[in-house]
């Protein structure tokens, strides 16, 4: 049984540059996620009270409805 060093070294699936995407590709996204909420908890915190009560947050519901943990009791269903 013959086998190249480089071949156990380093497997043909590693080879490839798109190896790495798959590799860190769900770090990146979750990197992504946490930028983009806290993007949107800035966005929001910059917004006056009657704003957002205009939109259906109290202040201290920010946090919440930036990971989406906010259930939109007072719509309607279709």
């Amino acid at each position: 049984m013959s086998a190249k060093i480089s071949t156990i070294l380093r497997p043909e699936e590693t080879k490839s540059p798109s190896a790495s995407l798959r590799i860190f590709g769900p770090d990146w996204a979750r990197i992504t996620r946490y930028f983009v909420r806290r993007a949107a908890m800035a966005r929001l915190r910059e917004l006056d009270d009657g704003a957002l009560k205009d939109i259906g947050l109290a202040r201290s519901e920010i946090q919440a409805a930036a990971y989406g943990h906010m259930i939109a009791s007072n719509r309607g269903r279709i």
